[in-house]
């Protein structure tokens, strides 16, 4: 069932049925997650058992603000906090040591809680309304089967899980991927995922430099497990492939199959002013976004289109270097190794 989030009945009873222990696909500014009472053991197992998740790999969870965070950290250093200040409510995760027997079914076993705090105002309406029933916080993975494109709109969620599940409709995502995840745990922040957020901003909120994984050495504590960030994730059903507008060019000359075909690049691969040759034949294309966000935004809807358009494979070209391409540049990745 699909709720209008701007309805104030709607807020109350998907409060009330997460009080219950059930679930519901909630809007953020990221991707809609599926949510259920972080500290109810039974209702995060329905979260594992509806995706087919495993239950080491941990959820996020979703609070409302730093006081709330507390419910679930049992510190949160000063940096953390400049990233908090800085950046929330938005599309950050920070990972935090946990308060013992706290959300435990929520974190695939660990010491730590990847926590955050939404900025979409009906995902913050129905934290609010949790919370005054007993509900601090939420958690909440993206509203899809393990392992598959993310959803960024209430139909996508819908078409994933049906009449069965109680979804509060708020709209298209704004950010379009997920938050970016930051480490606290181990004396100084490590980036485990990039989001839309840059390693420039995240610098800059911290006073100083925020670590890649691989820079971590003076360390003996290992990376905690992460959301999203196995090797193979974020796929579509046609296996998709990463190339340069000049590979595309190349194979799609020698194209010798008949099965469709879809591409995203930033600008069509047949300069002639008449109508490119590939467009007559079982080829869909797509224009990418050249702007970054705009990118994140319309990727998971582009994929699960193409998915739509019954394609056979999906060819996207590479996204440039820069920093501000490395959230959409990671989704792909994990997309093209899942499809291999």
């Amino acid at each position: 069932m699909v709720l209008d989030g701007q309805s104030s009945q709607s807020i109350a009873l998907a409060a009330q049925v997460l009080q219950r222990g059930e679930l519901i696909g909630l809007p953020t500014e990221t991707v809609y997650g599926l949510a259920a009472d972080a500290c109810n053991v039974q209702a995060v197992a329905k979260i594992f058992s509806i995706k087919g998740r495993p239950s080491d790999h941990p959820l996020i969870v979703h609070v409302t603000d730093i006081d709330s965070a507390m419910r679930f950290a049992s510190d949160i250093p000063d940096f953390a906090k400049r990233l908090m200040d800085s950046f929330w409510p938005g599309p950050l995760t920070l990972i935090l040591p946990r308060i013992k027997d706290v959300a435990t079914a929520a974190v695939g076993g660990q010491n730590s809680v990847g926590i955050r705090c939404p900025s979409h105002p009906i995902a913050r309406q129905i934290l609010l309304a949790a919370q005054n029933l007993g509900v601090w916080g939420l958690a909440a993975p993206s509203a899809n089967k393990f392992g598959r494109v993310s959803p960024t709109t209430a139909a996508h969620v819908h078409e994933e899980f049906g009449e069965a599940l109680l979804i509060v409709d708020g709209g298209a995502c704004d950010v379009g991927i997920e938050s970016a995840i930051v480490d606290c745990t181990r004396g100084q922040p490590v980036l485990l995922r990039p989001g839309v957020l840059t390693l420039e901003q995240l610098n800059s909120a911290f006073g100083e430099k925020v670590l890649l994984e691989g820079e971590m050495l003076s360390s003996t504590l290992s990376a905690p497990k992460a959301s999203g960030t196995l090797v193979a994730h974020y796929a579509p059903a046609a296996k998709l492939f990463l190339m340069s507008k000049q590979e595309m060019q190349q194979k799609i000359a020698h194209r010798k199959e008949v099965l469709p075909l879809a591409i995203w690049s930033r600008a069509p691969l047949d300069d002639q002013s008449q109508e490119p040759s590939y467009k007559k034949s079982n080829i869909h294309w797509q224009q990418m976004p050249s702007d970054p966000a705009q990118c994140a935004h319309a990727l998971f809807a582009q994929l699960r289109d193409f998915d739509t358009l019954g394609a056979n494979q999906i060819w996207v070209e590479s996204p440039p270097s820069a920093s501000a391409w490395e959230g959409v540049h990671d989704r792909l990745r994990r997309a093209e190794t899942a499809g291999r």
